[in-house]
């Protein structure tokens, strides 16, 4: 079977240069465009490395797949179900790639319509260099070739990692696979995982649907002090919360619909331990991570074990308004208006007018504050929007407590007053390592 399926590539191989002449006469260049349409909004879904590294296989995957139907997360918008490093096996005589036939004896295909029939998408992993980061076969000399073998399995995911490629142009490389990618004819959302070494952000956008901001995120939200083993090697460490947060930021003028900076995949409910250190959030730091996430319009990609979630860690991720807010059409990175005293004070603008606003407080003490909304105004130079709080309305949506009463808001129509009160400043208490989150609509 395996011999028959290369063979199938191969002539595939030969033969598409010739339909995609035929089927579209203007596209003759080496160029192709990035599929366009499939990251419209930040992608939403599951990944197994940060739970699972390379520890995979197809019954593993199967029951993660099972999981996010059964659990909802499908139709809350997790639709992407990624396998990471570790799924490569050998390439044939003719350098094709092939899945690992002890992991995932049915083949791809038949895992990709497997997940097809659940509504979910699949995704996959290669790396730029001879080698992936495992030390897996790499897609270096290869590109066109991989990309055939995805489209062929139904593959509609590629993340794109950069390890082992001394000597290796990033924009070039990255460049070649989009390219690889349109040739083959199946839309696949190509995710740069270059790890903001070269800047992606300022030469990506036509290249990829979203790039890797920072080095790997862990399961810590404060930054992790550095640590040496009893030979005087330095453990690894991962990228805090925090520390992530304050490299994403700034980067806000960059994404947009179809090009996303990606401050890497979401570490809620999971746990780690790596050369003997144990890694893991309370459920508050797992409700800030997953808020400043959205707030910044980030990729939205799990990395936990869905068939051991606990209740309170699946409220977290399933959070609807808070998802509703990653996934605003309007396709703006939230903004970082105050960072003192332990305190972060947030923005988002939406459709219709709309704003988001949090506080995360990052200290270790419960803080109980005033928001004063008149020394709070936004002019955003991104989106060209304004608060205007002295002359809007608007009505104030608790979202992580959405059965909340909506705070009084002044209503005039017709000379007529609608509401009895107007609130321009309120009392609340953010817990240690934790948000509040509000939705500000306005009152037409």
């Amino acid at each position: 079977m395996k011999r028959l399926s290369t063979i199938c590539i191969f002539l595939a191989t030969l033969l598409l240069p010739l339909q995609v002449s035929l089927a579209q006469p203007r596209r003759l260049s080496a160029d192709f465009p990035k599929w366009a349409g499939v990251a419209d909004t930040p992608q939403m879904g599951w990944s197994s490395w940060n739970c699972f590294m390379t520890d995979i296989n197809e019954d593993l995957i199967k029951a993660t797949a099972d999981a996010m139907v059964q659990l909802g997360l499908v139709d809350a918008g997790y639709v992407y179900l990624n396998l990471d490093d570790g799924w490569h096996g050998e390439r044939d005589e003719n350098g094709f790639v092939h899945e690992d036939p002890v992991k995932f004896p049915s083949g791809m295909k038949a895992l990709a319509d497997y997940l097809h029939a659940r509504g979910l998408k699949l995704g996959i992993y290669s790396d730029a260099g001879n080698f992936t980061c495992a030390c897996y076969t790499g897609s270096l000399g290869h590109e066109y070739q991989d990309a055939i073998a995805y489209a062929h399995w139904g593959v509609d995911y590629l993340k794109y990692d950069w390890c082992f490629t001394n000597n290796v142009n990033p924009k070039g490389a990255y460049t070649l696979m989009r390219n690889a990618l349109g040739r083959a004819g199946r839309p696949i959302l190509f995710s740069i995982c270059e790890w903001g070494i070269s800047k992606p952000w300022e030469w990506a956008a036509d290249i990829g649907h979203s790039w890797r901001t920072t080095g790997d995120i862990g399961p810590a939200f404060l930054p992790v002090e550095t640590s040496y083993d009893e030979n005087g090697r330095r453990r690894w460490k991962p990228q805090s919360v925090l520390e992530i947060i304050d490299k994403n930021e700034p980067l806000r003028q960059y994404a947009g619909p179809g090009h996303w900076n990606d401050p890497d995949m979401l570490e809620v409910g999971n746990s780690i331990t790596v050369d003997g250190v144990y890694y893991e959030m309370t459920d508050s730091e797992d409700r800030a991570h997953f808020t400043i996430w959205c707030m910044m319009a980030a990729p939205l990609i799990l990395g936990n074990d869905l068939t051991k979630i606990t209740d309170e860690t699946l409220a977290i991720i399933k959070n609807k308004e808070m998802i509703a807010v990653d996934q605003d059409p309007l396709g703006v990175q939230g903004l970082r208006t105050i960072n003192k005293d332990g305190l972060q004070y947030w923005f988002k603008p939406l459709v219709d007018g709309d704003w988001a606003f949090c506080i995360m407080n990052t200290s270790e003490e419960d803080v109980t504050l005033t928001v004063d909304w008149s020394a709070l105004e936004v002019n955003d130079p991104v989106s060209k929007r304004r608060t205007s709080f002295g002359s809007v309305n608007y009505s104030v949506k608790d979202l992580w407590n959405p059965e909340a009463p909506v705070f009084p808001t002044l209503v005039k129509g017709k000379g007529i007053l609608r509401e009895q009160f107007v609130i321009n400043a309120f009392d609340v208490t953010v817990k240690s390592h934790d948000v509040v989150a509000y939705r500000l609509t306005p009152v037409k």
